[in-house]
């Protein structure tokens, strides 16, 4: 059973400052993209970052670029997304994702062949 499993979501006041883990259970893993996507009330799943297996290649959304980083440490199977610079409008589920795929990371969702079940993050105004 593949499981990945999201954690260091919570509350924080706009400005601050969160750092996101997933740990994966299987290190072939290490090989593949791996991604965070954010889903708001009322909204679509959307793309927030993803990178390539050798955490050489990343890509991210506009509204994050600057603020947000994407990492990965294959030795312990898990990636990590920085937050920085946090407003409101970051509110969402957020969600690890892998995608069986050892090119160039994607943004779409259809992509991605494994899901976390997500950590709540609420940026207060």
């Amino acid at each position: 059973q593949v499981q990945l499993v999201e954690s260091g979501g919570g509350l924080v006041q706009t400005g601050g400052s969160l750092n996101l883990s997933c740990a994966a259970s299987r290190r072939t893993f290490s090989i593949y993209v791996m991604a965070w996507f954010r889903q708001a009330p009322g909204k679509e799943r959307e793309f927030v970052a993803a990178v390539s297996g050798s955490g050489i290649s990343t890509s991210y959304a506009d509204s994050v670029k600057g603020r947000f980083t994407i990492s990965r440490d294959n030795a312990k199977n898990a990636v990590y997304l920085q937050m920085n610079s946090l407003k409101p409008e970051d509110t969402a589920v957020y969600y690890c994702a892998v995608h069986k795929w050892a090119g160039v990371p994607r943004t779409q969702s259809r992509s991605y062949d494994y899901w976390g079940q997500g950590t709540q993050v609420t940026v207060s105004s």
